[in-house]
């Protein structure tokens, strides 16, 4: 792939995660993808893969994703940036706690073929469940 079709399909895939459109973000995807996430474990294929999209746009009818950086790099791609959204459906079938949640984002990927065929979402899942009233942390 060139610079420029790693470049649009990124932009394709931040404006369907903008709309919460899962079959726009899965058609961004390989058949065969493997996608590693500290929610959603790791899971291979668009219909595992939709099913975790599912999951976090229930527990965050809100969340968003600004992006900062796209670093590209022949076939890895790394996205940084800060999701953010508020608990307002219940997280992993947790009481909706009303509370935000704002984290950074690393998101690692390889793409291939016009697709992205891995990737692998580094946040800080306790740091999120801390923030919507799930654990509690003393202050530092």
């Amino acid at each position: 792939m060139t610079r420029d079709e790693i470049v649009e399909l990124f932009a394709r895939r931040e404006a369907a995660y903008a709309r919460h459109d899962i079959e726009a973000l899965t058609a961004c995807l390989s058949e065969t993808c493997v996608v590693e996430s500290p929610l959603g474990g790791t899971v291979q294929g668009r219909a595992a893969i939709a099913q975790v999209y599912r999951a976090f746009f229930e527990g965050f009818g809100d969340a968003t994703v600004s992006v900062d950086d796209l670093v590209i790099d022949g076939d890895h791609v790394v996205q940084v940036g800060t999701l953010s959204g508020t608990d307002t459906g219940g997280l992993m079938g947790m009481t909706p706690s009303g509370k935000p949640a704002l984290l950074p984002i690393v998101i690692v990927c390889r793409v291939a073929d016009g697709l992205i065929v891995h990737e692998r979402r580094i946040y800080d899942f306790t740091g999120m469940l801390v923030q919507i009233g799930v654990l509690k942390a003393k202050p530092a």
